[in-house]
């Protein structure tokens, strides 16, 4: 008879590694607010590049993006698809 207790020490009775350390969330939050001081104290530099910044997010966010938020596409082809889902084929 195995008497020994699990108290969730096991990859099974973790959340799949979804929850952060309160060391993350302390680091986040000290740069988050020495990048605070850091723009305030140099607005008059940073504001001459917004042109420059705006230019260099449109990229980025479509590099970044993610492909999580597509709900309701049934598919990426293009093109009508038969019945069994195979895609059908048009003749020009």
């Amino acid at each position: 008879m195995d008497t020994s207790h699990h108290h969730g020490t096991s990859a099974e009775g973790r959340d799949n590694g979804t929850r952060r350390s309160p060391w993350t969330t302390v680091v986040v939050m000290l740069l988050l607010i020495g990048g605070f001081y850091l723009l305030r104290e140099h607005w008059g530099h940073v504001a001459g590049y917004w042109p420059y910044l705006l230019l260099l997010a449109c990229p980025l966010m479509h590099l970044f993006h993610g492909h999580g938020g597509h709900g309701g596409h049934g598919h990426h082809g293009g093109g009508p698809r038969n019945e069994d889902g195979s895609a059908s084929k048009r003749d020009w």
